[in-house]
């Protein structure tokens, strides 16, 4: 049996497992366990290494078994995960996109509100070609992990003649990109606030993304100017993003909360 714990941040939810229980099997442990029907379900696993010298690293796979660089949510799950078991409220945790460290702001186990320092964005403008679909303007945004941000106008995030979860899944998985792509449907709302929508790569639509809510602040910042400190608002609620220059850090603070802890047969 293999002892877990259950956590989400804005919906978008995780298992946490230590490393060494993972015995090398993170794919097909997360093909599996994550499986809304037939296990716990989630949107991934994040596996936790303690290093002999006190440090963290996490590594990601998505509910496909594919690994990615990072999670800015998932992230925040284990720092709160770590608040609730071991008292922590300021830990640093490595990551394959770069080490993210993160601040619990308030504490109400088991609901925490962590500010997390997630890097600093790169924002390129580009426009792609989509077979059926034709030009699709956007933006290339690395957040530590790729993504392509849209600007929409529609109530639904509709784009293109193309609901954005169908027209999601086509640029997520495009040659273009040959890792694939993190995919987002951004609305300005106003110059202090946007909304948005995620395709995320390795999983599909989910309800938040803390990447995807850095990278949509990002490309607003810089290609719609709007202001520096926004709320950005996915299906799961509204996270809060600041970027005070393009080459300073993101901030980004949002919740999360441990649903729960218990063990699941790993075979």
């Amino acid at each position: 049996m293999i002892p877990f714990v259950k956590a989400h941040a804005c919906g978008n939810d995780f298992l946490i497992i230590d490393e060494p229980l993972a015995q090398r099997r993170h794919a097909d442990l997360a093909r599996k366990l994550c499986a809304r029907n037939a296990s716990v379900g989630a949107d991934g696993i994040e596996f936790l290494d303690r290093k002999p010298n006190g440090e963290f690293f996490l590594r990601l796979f998505n509910a496909d078994g594919s690994e990615a660089e990072l999670s800015g949510n998932g992230t925040r799950c284990v720092a709160a995960w770590l608040a609730s078991s071991e008292g922590k409220r300021d830990v640093a945790l490595g990551t394959h996109g770069g080490l993210r460290t993160c601040h619990v702001v308030e504490a109400a186990d088991p609901v925490y509100l962590i500010e997390s320092e997630m890097g600093v964005p790169r924002v390129m403008q580009r426009t792609i070609v989509i077979p059926g679909v034709g030009d699709v303007p956007g933006a290339m945004v690395n957040v530590g992990n790729p993504h392509f941000v849209l600007f929409v106008d529609t109530d639904d995030f509709s784009a293109h003649g193309h609901s954005w979860q169908e027209l999601g899944a086509q640029i997520s998985t495009s040659p273009l990109f040959p890792h694939g792509t993190n995919v987002e449907f951004v609305r300005v709302l106003s110059p202090s606030k946007i909304a948005f929508r995620i395709f995320e790569r390795g999983c599909g639509p989910t309800t938040s993304s803390g990447t995807g809510t850095c990278a949509s602040s990002a490309a607003a910042m810089v290609l719609r100017g709007v202001d520096r400190e926004l709320t950005a608002i996915a299906e799961g609620g509204p996270q809060r993003t600041v970027w005070k220059s393009n080459d300073a850090a993101m901030q980004l603070t949002g919740p999360a909360e441990i649903i729960c802890r218990g063990e699941v047969n790993g075979l």
